[in-house]
């Protein structure tokens, strides 16, 4: 098994992303791609990420193999990978590590030890939205950032010509209208949804907006909001986020 990449931002800044939401994970390695399906440990976030083998220069996995890292360590490793660098993978399964090499004006090559998978594997949940938004990613950071001044929580709200996202704490509120116009699609299986979810979780989650301009919005009445951001042909990176009850 190798994989060369020649642009180290699509894993660097997904990893980066993922490893703030969890720890320890299994990636399996597939013939079309590199995939990872996991659950933060407080069953509050799912992420599942795919990148893509169009998005290598080089990508020789003739069949499935899985590991199981820490994203931490993954991620101090990846944090060395400049631009201008390409970055490769092999699987040494004799002593157990994940070879990672750095190739630009040197050479630098790092084994990152493998765990021992201790954890089921995560089935991602077949679900159904009626509403369904996608929008410029700095609008949508704008207005979580917005929230955070006031509460904890948000609650997005899907209406036929708008997108509202609103907070509110115990003296404060904040409300941001967003219009569907040619940078905002709205489209709505019936009447207006709406539902909360945790501010702590979404202020991680946006930071993938490094990755994308766009992002899309799926979710329902008090259902679990799903957001993707993809890279044409390259990954996708999508996270399925549970709901906040209104009794919190």
């Amino acid at each position: 098994m190798k994989l060369v990449l020649a642009e180290p931002r699509f894993l660097k800044d997904s990893i980066g992303v993922i490893s703030d939401i969890v720890n320890d994970v299994s990636i399996k390695f597939k013939p079309d791609r590199m995939e990872l399906v996991a659950m933060d440990p407080a069953s509050v976030a799912m992420i599942v990420f795919n990148l893509l083998s169009s998005a290598f220069v080089e990508y020789n996995v003739e069949k499935e193999y899985k590991i199981s890292i820490n994203l931490e360590s993954f991620k101090q490793v990846l944090r060395r990978a400049k631009p201008s660098d390409t970055l490769s993978m092999e699987l040494d399964e004799k002593k157990n590590k994940l070879k990672v090499q750095l190739k630009g004006d040197s050479l630098r090559t790092f084994n990152i030890a493998l765990l021992e998978a201790s954890y089921k594997e995560q089935r991602i949940p077949d679900l159904k939205f009626s509403g369904e938004i996608e929008l410029n990613t700095s609008v949508f950071d704008e207005a979580i950032e917005d929230m955070e001044v006031v509460a904890e929580s948000v609650s997005l709200t899907a209406e036929n010509d708008k997108l509202v996202i609103e907070a509110e704490g115990r003296m404060n509120h904040a409300k941001v209208e967003i219009p569907k116009d040619e940078d905002t699609s709205i489209i709505l299986n019936g009447g207006n949804v709406s539902a909360r979810y945790s501010l702590e979780y979404l202020k991680k989650i946006i930071k993938a907006s490094k990755l994308a301009d766009t992002v899309k919005l799926n979710f329902d009445n008090e259902y679990p909001l799903r957001i993707e951001y993809k890279v044409l042909d390259k990954l996708n990176l999508i996270t399925i986020l549970a709901p906040r009850v209104q009794n919190e």
